[in-house]
């Protein structure tokens, strides 16, 4: 698989549907700080988002993605299209638009759209619809979490490269370079991530580190 990077740029849209669009795929203010689990898939995510929110005591945003394609794959034995990125992204940021005012303090995400931007920048020839590229550089997280590939693939109906995990790591954490994303890198058993993920997310809260210097500090 070609090693694609992202474009990075201001999009201009003067069209009253394009800005429509992009709206709905934008966040709304909150007063929270937001966690993103990011990574490949069958890398832990949504088993850790979980364990933090139920540790911090307050709600996380399940990945829209999954129950959307699973509905997909139960009613027409069909994987992902380019098509279905729009409707999971504008899914995603409503679903996440919800919870954000429930949350206490600490909002914990299964995913964000620039994992929906990588996701068809590798699957779909390097093309990135701009309208969703412009909404994954515009929403912003306080920490991003990198689960890597340490862990055993599970088989399920939506999983497919079990055979490129590496290549499939490298584009997102390449992304996460190039939009300059505060993150660390989770390794190990789940209780290795889950203490460092709660040893990062701790000081960020107490604000005794600053967001710039998170960048591969576990690595």
């Amino acid at each position: 698989m070609p090693f694609l990077h992202l474009n990075i740029y201001k999009l201009q849209l003067p069209n009253m549907k394009d800005q429509a669009l992009l709206k709905k795929m934008l966040q709304k203010p909150a007063d929270v700080v937001r966690i993103v689990l990011f990574g490949p898939e069958s890398t832990g995510k949504t088993t850790l988002a979980r364990r933090l929110a139920r540790h911090y005591n307050t709600v996380w945003v399940k990945e829209y993605a999954r129950d959307y394609l699973q509905d997909k794959w139960n009613n027409e034995r069909k994987t992902c299209e380019q098509k279905d990125l729009i409707p999971i992204a504008i899914g995603q940021m409503a679903l996440e638009n919800d919870l954000a005012p429930k949350a206490d303090k600490l909002l914990i995400c299964d995913t964000d759209l620039l994992e929906t931007a990588v996701y068809s920048l590798t699957y779909y020839g390097g093309f990135v619809n701009p309208i969703l590229e412009e909404a994954a550089r515009r929403n912003q997280y306080d920490l991003y979490l990198l689960t890597y590939i340490d862990v055993p693939w599970e088989a399920d109906d939506l999983r497919d490269r079990p055979h490129l995990r590496q290549e499939m790591f490298d584009a997102f954490h390449q992304a996460l370079i190039d939009y300059n994303r505060p993150y660390i890198l989770l390794k190990g058993d789940k209780k290795t991530r889950y203490q460092t993920a709660v040893a990062a997310i701790d000081k960020l809260l107490e604000g005794r580190m600053p967001r710039a210097s998170l960048s591969d500090s576990t690595q």
